[in-house]
């Protein structure tokens, strides 16, 4: 009988904390906070938030791409090889060959001053070793693959020249020259028109029946989520408080917050005028977190409980959730 193979990437206590006037090991800012999370072979998880809620700095630790500043703490293994204590040389030689990442803003991510091709195949030439003609050819194989016409031409171009979707997906074929086994993408679908971020989702789940790339697709957008996920996890505060089966969350969340973000998705079934619910109040202050729920002071059902911090526990074998609430928060009627 075969032995079962362990998740592709395990996390496990992942906390990014920046120190703050304050000292001690309690000061600071905590923006990810002792966060667990599995990723399978060929899965799709999506972590959703608002913004400041730790998603991007909890892709950037996983690579070890996180500000100098910042002190990471906890466990990241890819295929149980531990990466927080790697040395930078082989960081260096699994970042873009075994995980790739997509950034956000791509006008940003790209070098302005650099031809798309040299900066497609710089990756390729230094992990693969494949020389110029092949490196170009490879280019101009994974620009066909992720839509993009006359790649020939788009291989001369400045990152200026193209279009916002076009520079998205230059970005996602650029993760994808040296076959990773991961792939992480910060907020995708972000500053594309509403046209431009259905093509994009496309072209993921595409890539992911060609590939089988294993994905972390980080964004504030439920809808997108909902296009390509196979499980959702939701971030507060720099905390997992809630990860399911993607059917699973959208039909029964547990969670209030979640509550609140499916219910502020705009609906076909309601009336053009219909107002749209918003969670109440603002995100908290990272470095002035209440001692319990983060979430208490925005949610409609705290109580007493609610003033110690819910600890991360399983209610079903799929679904894990941070809340003090006794079964699925729709069900009693949490909501904004």
């Amino acid at each position: 009988m075969a032995e079962a193979r362990g998740p592709l990437l395990e996390v496990r206590g992942l906390t990014v904390r920046y120190p703050g006037p304050r000292g001690g090991a309690g000061g600071g800012l905590r923006a990810v906070d002792a966060l667990d999370l599995d990723l399978a072979e060929h899965e799709c998880l999506g972590i959703v938030g608002e913004s400041g809620s730790g998603k991007s700095q909890l892709l950037l630790a996983l690579l070890g791409l996180q500000d100098p500043a910042a002190q990471v703490t906890g466990s990241v293994r890819y295929r149980g090889e531990e990466l927080l204590d790697a040395a930078p040389a082989r960081l260096a030689a699994l970042r873009g060959r075994r995980l790739a990442m997509v950034f956000q803003e791509p006008m940003r991510a790209l070098n302005p001053y650099l031809r798309i091709l040299t900066q497609l195949t710089e990756g390729v030439r230094a992990h693969l070793g494949l020389g110029r003609r092949a490196a170009a050819a490879r280019a101009r194989e994974l620009l066909a693959t992720v839509q993009i016409d006359a790649p020939a031409q788009r291989l001369r171009q400045y990152p200026h020249e193209l279009s916002g979707g076009m520079r998205q997906r230059v970005m996602l074929a650029m993760a994808l020259m040296c076959e990773p086994e991961i792939l992480l993408l910060d907020e995708p679908t972000t500053a594309l028109d509403v046209t431009v971020q259905a093509q994009i989702l496309e072209l993921l789940r595409d890539v992911r029946r060609r590939t089988g790339v294993a994905t972390l697709f980080v964004t504030h957008d439920l809808g997108a989520l909902a296009a390509i996920a196979d499980r959702v996890a939701v971030m507060y505060a720099g905390r997992m408080i809630e990860q399911a089966p993607a059917a699973e969350l959208y039909r029964m969340p547990y969670h209030p917050y979640t509550v609140g973000l499916l219910g502020s998705l705009p609906r076909l079934d309601q009336p053009l005028d219909a107002p749209l619910p918003a969670i109440r109040g603002q995100p908290p202050d990272l470095t002035a977190l209440p001692a319990g729920c983060a979430f208490a002071p925005r949610c409609a059902r705290h109580f007493a409980a609610c003033s110690t911090r819910p600890e991360w526990r399983s209610v079903t074998p799929s679904r894990q959730v941070a809340c003090h609430l006794d079964g699925p928060a729709a069900a009693v009627g949490v909501g904004p």
